[in-house]
């Protein structure tokens, strides 16, 4: 969802008030946009994006672009990596494409990594770290913590607990509850938020909150979080559950309105 918003930002800039850039006319105009990745209808939409945002950083090559290129990648790369697996016994050349794409990935995400050494945007400074181990490259993320392109920026607070998480209960959960602050009406969050709250609510037996966002999970489509033990606690206690379902419920339906405002208490 923020890559396609990203993209379309772009995109607009670009073109300003001329015809809409197409993905046909990025291929006519620059052809090795596009000839470098798989052929086949695999991983269709990955491999749009990522020619399109490829056109984006080509003609503005700012930190920024660079970032959401490497995101468009990596996102590419984990379908085409896949698909590649897939054999064709009578088609073999989509498989040897789908490599092909594999390796395009692996060559462009290596070369952003290289023109943003010395970057400063807190996304990519993310990446750096998260992917390459660059513990200077954590540094100074750590430094922009206060900075608003970090403390506005949904996206970065999430980074930010993946960090503390490790280490930092508190801290986690007050990131974890900022990110759904920041989330914007109709977008979905990151599918780790969920399961993260309830593993560190039911830690310290806050079975309250724990049952509350497994059932916000649940809501919003997770499947893989285990409610029962959660329920035990509750009942064990002689806590009702009706009321809880009524919190969950109010409590996604303000994350999905974008009006999410973190509880005061722990």
């Amino acid at each position: 969802m923020l890559l396609r918003a990203s993209l379309l930002l772009g995109l607009l800039a670009l073109t300003g008030c001329e015809d809409p850039l197409t993905l046909a006319k990025v291929c006519e105009e620059t052809p090795g946009f596009c000839s470098d990745l798989n052929k086949d209808s695999h991983c269709k939409e990955q491999r749009k994006d990522v020619i399109m945002q490829r056109y984006i950083e080509y003609k503005s090559p700012t930190d920024e672009n660079k970032y959401q290129l490497l995101k468009g990648f990596e996102k590419y790369d984990q379908c085409v990596s896949l698909a590649a697996k897939i054999e064709h016994i009578k088609l073999k050349e989509k498989t040897t494409s789908r490599v092909e794409g594999h390796l395009t990935s692996i060559k462009e995400m290596t070369r952003i990594f290289q023109d943003t050494k010395d970057t400063k945007h807190p996304g990519l400074l993310y990446y750096h770290w998260s992917r390459n181990n660059d513990q200077s490259a954590l540094t100074k993320l750590l430094a922009l913590e206060n900075d608003k392109s970090v403390t506005e920026n949904a996206e970065m607070q999430f980074f930010l607990a993946s960090y503390y998480v490790k280490f930092d209960d508190e801290k986690t959960i007050d990131l974890l509850y900022k990110t759904l602050e920041l989330n914007k009406a109709d977008e979905t969050p990151n599918s780790e938020i969920y399961p993260t709250l309830v593993s560190l609510f039911y830690k310290h037996e806050k079975y309250k909150h724990a049952y509350t966002f497994a059932r916000v999970a649940q809501l919003s489509g997770y499947e893989n979080v285990d409610i029962l033990p959660i329920e035990h606690k509750l009942t064990a206690s002689g806590k009702s559950l009706d009321s809880l379902d009524d919190l969950a419920q109010q409590t996604y339906d303000s994350i999905q309105a974008g009006k999410f405002v973190s509880p005061r208490d722990f």
